[in-house]
């Protein structure tokens, strides 16, 4: 993008994803996790939160819905989805000399309805 070009306009599911992301971000630090980074982004995937819970890094993803419907948020966390979570995960923890103890949370958002699922991934 040159000096000159306008952005281009976030779409309403960007929006709503950034909101569900910056509910569950409020959340888990109000339950004394740290951040460590938002929108890890690799060429295996994306990971939405990293957190610092005690020793352990936990990978976290964010699913929004409107509501429970069609099985809900959580239910959108697919297994190929959990796949590119592990992969992208193994890639951050490339930085580690000694990785640390890892765990794969998914913070589920149905309206206004907020499910902190911890070790919801198996890797």
């Amino acid at each position: 993008m040159g000096l000159f070009d306008t952005p281009k306009p976030r779409t309403a599911k960007q929006i709503t994803g950034q909101a569900g992301e910056d509910a569950a971000l409020t959340h888990l630090t109000q339950h004394g996790l740290r951040l460590v980074q938002c929108n890890f982004r690799c060429k295996a995937g994306e990971i939405d939160l990293v957190m610092q819970d005690g020793a352990t890094l936990v990978f976290v993803e964010v699913r929004k819905r409107a509501d429970a419907r069609h099985g809900g948020a959580a239910a959108s966390v697919t297994v190929a989805k959990q796949r590119r979570l592990i992969r992208a995960a193994q890639f951050y923890l490339q930085r580690y000399k000694m990785p640390p103890a890892c765990r794969f949370d998914v913070v589920a958002i149905d309206g206004d309805a907020m499910n902190w699922l911890k070790n919801a991934i198996d890797a």
